[in-house]
């Protein structure tokens, strides 16, 4: 099947995807008081914090050129940023904060979910192959793991 408009396999490089994703991993986990809704509080006040950080320990623990410890494989790091995504994107009207702000969640929202979706070698845009030796499956275009986009 022929991409529509761009390939979206290509969209994103891993590489840029490893070195961005501290940038918006800092900038979500500061985003109450970069945008200055830290006194509504609440979900509003505390989302943002909880994926800052846990964008920062996945960008961290990543299997790419930007991480450290290189333990944590990418696409369950794709698959992540898109629960994360989704989730600080539809938070304001479902904790019903959206009157008192939105446009932050949103917009850091949409960043995570298409940075999950776009970035080469994505679950979503990836068919899965399975590498599993003990069973006699071999996979050509398996690089990274057991499971391999």
């Amino acid at each position: 099947m022929a991409p529509l408009f761009f390939d979206m396999k290509n969209l994103i490089s891993t590489t840029f995807y490893g070195y961005f994703n501290y940038v918006i991993a800092l900038v979500t986990l500061s985003s109450p008081w970069l945008f200055k809704f830290w006194p509504v509080g609440g979900a509003s006040l505390f989302l943002p914090m909880a994926f800052g950080w846990f964008q920062l320990i996945m960008a961290i623990f990543s299997v790419n050129k930007a991480g450290f410890m290189k333990v944590f494989p990418n696409q369950m790091h794709h698959l992540l940023d898109v629960f994360c995504g989704f989730w600080l994107l539809v938070a304001p009207f479902f904790y019903g904060f959206c009157d008192r702000v939105m446009w932050p969640h949103v917009i850091l929202g949409a960043i995570f979910l298409i940075l999950g979706i776009c970035t080469k070698n994505s679950p979503f845009t990836n068919r899965a192959t399975e590498m599993l030796p003990e069973a006699g499956i071999q996979s050509l275009d398996a690089h990274e793991g057991r499971i391999m986009h």
